[in-house]
């Protein structure tokens, strides 16, 4: 069942997502060559606890961090840790979602690493574009399936695959609830977007082949061929006016 929310609602997951996005930034700026992982995701809690909110992965399910950290060819849920140094040219996905006055916060960004390769910098451009042509969908009246169509047409159309077996979420007072956001498939089909919907849309996008791989942590999504991946993340609130990108767009 899709849950709406009151305009009340919406405010403390915008005050809740502006919480990730600082997050997103400050990990960003640290994120250099020679730098672990952990130390990212302990910058991140850190940060989330002196905002006054609550790491929301860590524990989810078992999961042992703050961050999802998704190196080069991590599609996401990739762990933190202390011996996993960034090198020049790579690429690192960061999830961070954060828990405030009782709502959930979620966004995800890819960011080079040092000098990356002009494929690497391209792929990064893309998936953001898919991000951003998804969200200027979610407006009343719009079908849930139109958000997957244009993630998987721009994604395809510039040479690369769109990852199939996860999914975007609505979000709310849980992390996951329903309905699940495909980044592929056909249009004008599903639950109409209707205003109090929050929707975390992620397009992850690989460079080869669409297929995913998973590692013995139970957690690790690779690409099946070894090839990038990227991933962005927006949680995005169906309004009257439009789409309301929360943390982002002021209102």
């Amino acid at each position: 069942m899709m849950v709406l929310k009151t305009s009340e609602e919406l405010a403390v997951m915008n005050r809740a997502n502006a919480v990730v996005h600082e997050t997103l930034r400050l990990v960003a700026e640290a994120a250099k060559p020679g730098v672990s992982t952990k130390e990212l995701d302990d910058l991140a809690e850190d940060h989330i606890r002196a905002a006054g909110g609550k790491p929301a992965f860590k524990g989810y399910r078992g999961y042992p961090a703050t961050l999802c950290t998704s190196v080069n060819d991590v599609i996401v849920h990739g762990i933190p840790l202390p011996t996993h140094h960034l090198r020049d040219g790579d690429i690192l996905g960061v999830d961070c979602g954060v828990v405030l006055d009782g709502f959930v916060g979620d966004a995800a960004v890819t960011v080079p690493i040092g000098a990356v390769s002009e494929q690497a910098a391209r792929l990064l451009e893309v998936t953001k574009e898919c991000l951003d042509l998804a969200v200027d969908v979610v407006r009343p009246g719009r079908r849930l399936t139109d958000i997957g169509a244009v993630i998987q047409s721009h994604a395809e159309a510039a040479g690369y695959s769109v990852v199939r077996e996860l999914v975007g979420h609505g979000i709310g007072r849980a992390m996951h609830e329903d309905p699940q956001v495909y980044n592929f498939g056909p249009g004008g089909r599903g639950p109409e977007l209707r205003p109090g919907l929050v929707l975390a849309i992620e397009p992850m996008i690989n460079a080869g082949i669409a297929g995913v791989s998973f590692d013995d942590d139970g957690w690790t999504a690779r690409t099946e061929d070894g090839k990038l991946s990227a991933h962005f993340e927006y949680s995005v609130a169906v309004t009257e006016n439009g789409p309301w990108v929360l943390g982002v767009d002021g209102r």
